[in-house]
C-alpha cells in the first residue's frame, strides 16, 4: 500500500514539474509568418480555416463502431469453449444483426454517398 502511494505520488510530481517546465520554457509570440497556410511554397489559395464536411465526422463515426463491434467480437473463439456456447453465439448475432441493421438503414438513408 505504501508502494502504491509512492507511486502516485512519484507520477503526479512528475506530470506537475514537466507541465509547469512546458509552461515556463515556451516560446508564445506568434508572426504572421508562423500564422499563415503552408502550401508546399505556393502563396494560398483560400482559406485554411474552412469547416470540414459532416461526412467525413459521419465516416470516422462509422468507421469507430465497426471497429468496436471487431473488438467485441474478438474474443468470440474463446468464448465458444465455455459450458454454454449457445449463449455467447446468441449474443454475437444480436450484435452483428443489429450493426448490419444499422448499416442498411445507414446505406438506405444515403449517409454512405458522397455526392448527392
Amino acid at each position: 500500500m505504501n508502494m502504491i502511494l509512492f507511486m502516485i505520488a512519484l507520477s503526479l510530481t512528475l506530470s506537475i514539474t514537466l507541465t509547469a517546465l512546458n509552461f515556463w520554457l515556451a516560446q508564445m509570440n506568434p508572426d504572421s509568418e508562423k500564422l499563415s497556410p503552408y502550401e508546399c511554397g505556393f502563396d494560398p489559395l483560400g482559406s485554411a480555416r474552412l469547416p470540414f464536411s459532416v461526412r467525413f465526422f459521419l465516416v470516422a463515426i462509422l468507421f469507430l463502431l465497426f471497429d468496436l463491434e471487431i473488438a467485441l467480437l474478438l474474443p468470440l473463439p474463446w468464448a465458444t469453449q465455455l459450458e454454454h456456447p449457445t449463449t455467447t453465439l446468441t449474443w454475437a448475432s444480436t450484435i452483428i444483426l443489429l450493426l448490419t441493421l444499422g448499416l442498411i438503414y445507414e446505406w438506405s438513408q444515403g449517409g454512405l454517398e458522397w455526392a448527392e
